[in-house]
């Protein structure tokens, strides 16, 4: 059994997603401070809500040193969820401007529909379009559906970052990839048996 390591600053509901990953096979510890991390063969960052709340709760119970030292420095797998994967960005314009983890070259901004009828945020399922060979989609059908829930995207730099897009009238981000990180728009814990095959992906991955 794969032993992963979530992190938990108290701003998320965290039941969907360590439902999942147990079901997924790991066995899953919730770490609520820098130290319990120390020991993590594999990381997950979740997020649900607002930016601002997520990325000061990681710098409030001191996990910014922690994950830098982990992630970057000693390459353990480490994947995010939702506002998870935008934490990984330079900074976020998500109801102001704010830093992120730095991890991606990339901002996170909202949206901008080339469709006026297009409504933001986008809430439901969406195709998703994986580049071949991405770990995260293997065993998956070409094109599966995945739940969303936002308003905000990664707009990275570099599109050699980009593992897998959706349309909503422009292409949206729904996966990055780099190095020993890997982290979904999509919420893996909501989208059903695909979902759980990107987390079963994610456990058996060795970067």
């Amino acid at each position: 059994m794969t032993t992963v390591h979530l992190v938990d600053t108290g701003v998320n509901n965290l039941l969907s997603i360590c439902n999942a990953l147990e079901m997924a096979g790991a066995d899953l510890h919730i770490c609520r401070n820098p130290e319990e991390l120390a020991d993590a063969e594999r990381i997950v960052l979740p997020g649900v809500g607002a930016y601002r709340d997520c990325i000061n709760g990681l710098k409030n119970q001191g996990f910014i040193p922690m994950l830098n030292k982990l992630t970057l420095e000693e390459r353990r797998p480490t994947m995010g969820i939702c506002v998870g994967m935008q934490m990984m960005a330079r900074r976020s314009f998500e109801g102001g401007e704010y830093e992120g983890l730095g991890w991606f070259e990339a901002d996170v901004v909202r949206i901008q529909p080339d469709d006026p009828r297009i409504r933001v945020p986008q809430i439901g399922w969406n195709s998703t379009h994986f580049r071949a060979g991405e770990p995260l989609a293997s065993g998956l059908p070409a094109n599966p559906d995945f739940y969303y829930v936002h308003s905000y995207y990664l707009h990275c730099d570099n599109a050699d970052d980009i593992a897998a897009y959706c349309e909503y009238s422009i292409k949206v981000t729904s996966s990055v990839r780099k190095g020993n990180i890997v982290a979904t728009q999509f919420h893996p814990e909501k989208s059903q048996d695909y979902g759980l095959r990107v987390l079963e992906n994610f456990l058996a991955w060795k970067p």
